[in-house]
């Protein structure tokens, strides 16, 4: 299938990397089919609508950032996900012109089932995260300190 792009122009992509939104995204209703395009070696990748090539997200996995990062997915996600086994957790990035001030929104990960090919951004109820996260974490994972 190939997709137009704001960065790549026009992309082609495998049916493997369309993940249905049955809902959309939080105010993006209308968007339900986006291909998450990976960025080889890094923990970061892409999800570009395949509708509206203007609409793409910056996805980066969370573990990588916040080893202790958890949750639990609530019966009635993983239902609507039909997940049995697996699945793949990314959290949209907010990318800054200084880099020291990019987030993460820890508060609504995206959910991947990469078997049905379903995905859910989910909003964390009494959860002890927020929406702007510093990507700096790693820094202070790295150096053996916890940032927080």
């Amino acid at each position: 299938m190939i997709i137009e792009t704001l960065s790549w122009g026009k992309l082609e992509v495998d049916e493997m990397q369309i993940y249905h939104f049955p809902k959309g995204l939080p105010g993006f209703d209308e968007e339900t089919d986006f291909a998450l395009i990976a960025m080889e070696e890094t923990p970061f990748c892409y999800l570009q609508s395949v509708r509206n090539r203007g609409l793409s997200f910056l996805l980066g996995d969370p573990f990588v950032f916040y080893l202790s990062y958890e949750f639990e997915l609530p019966d009635d996600e993983a239902e609507e996900l039909s997940i049995n086994d697996g699945t793949v957790v990314r959290c949209i990035i907010t990318l800054k012109e200084q880099t020291e001030h990019s987030t993460i929104n820890l508060l609504a990960p995206i959910v991947l089932n990469p078997t049905a090919r379903l995905a859910k951004q989910i909003v964390l109820h009494k959860a002890p995260y927020h929406t702007k996260h510093s990507l700096l974490q790693v820094q202070s994972v790295i150096d053996g300190k916890d940032g927080g």
